[in-house]
C-alpha cells in the first residue's frame, strides 16, 4: 500500500465517523426528550418490530454487550415497557416482551424518530442515499459483520 491510499482510507475513516457521531447525537435528542437512553429506545424498538427475543440475543441485534442488557431490561421492566417471559419449552431461556404500555409508547416516538433521521439524510438525494447503502454495506460484509 502507498502513503496517499493509506492516508484516503484515513479520512474516509474520519469522515464516516464524524458523521455518525453527528447523526447519531441528533437522533438522540429526540429519543431523550421522551425520556429513554439510546440503548433503552433500541432494545424497546427491537421487540415492537421483531417481537420477543431471547435476553442473551438481544445484546448482539442491537450490538450492546451482554452485561449491559440486564440492567437495560431491568429499567424497562420498571418503566412497565417490556415484562420477562420464560420460555416453556427450555427453563434456562428468558424472553424480553413488550408490554402494552411499551408497545403504545414506541408507536407514539417512532414517527418523530424516523422523521428526524429523514430530515437529517436527506441532504442526500435518492441515488446519493442508494449509493452510500451499497458502499456501507460492502464495507461491512467484507469484514463479515453485516
Amino acid at each position: 500500500m502507498n502513503d496517499d491510499q493509506i492516508n484516503q482510507s484515513l479520512k474516509l475513516f474520519i469522515v464516516l465517523s464524524r458523521a455518525y457521531r453527528a447523526i447519531n447525537e441528533e437522533v438522540n435528542k429526540v429519543i431523550q426528550q421522551k425520556g429513554l437512553n439510546p440503548t433503552e429506545f433500541a432494545v424497546l424498538e427491537l421487540l415492537y418490530h421483531k417481537g420477543d427475543q431471547p435476553l442473551q440475543q438481544i445484546g448482539d441485534k442491537i450490538l450492546l454487550a451482554s452485561g449491559s442488557i440486564t440492567y437495560v431490561v431491568d429499567k424497562l421492566e420498571k418503566k412497565g415497557f417490556l415484562k420477562r417471559v420464560g420460555c416453556p419449552k427450555d427453563r434456562r431461556v428468558t424472553y424480553a416482551q413488550i408490554t402494552e404500555a411499551g408497545e403504545g409508547f414506541i408507536k407514539e416516538i417512532f414517527p418523530d424518530h424516523s422523521s428526524r433521521i429523514d430530515e437529517l439524510i436527506n441532504v442526500l438525494d435518492a441515488e446519493e442515499k442508494q449509493t452510500a447503502i451499497e458502499l456501507l454495506k460492502k464495507l461491512g460484509l467484507s469484514l463479515g459483520k453485516y
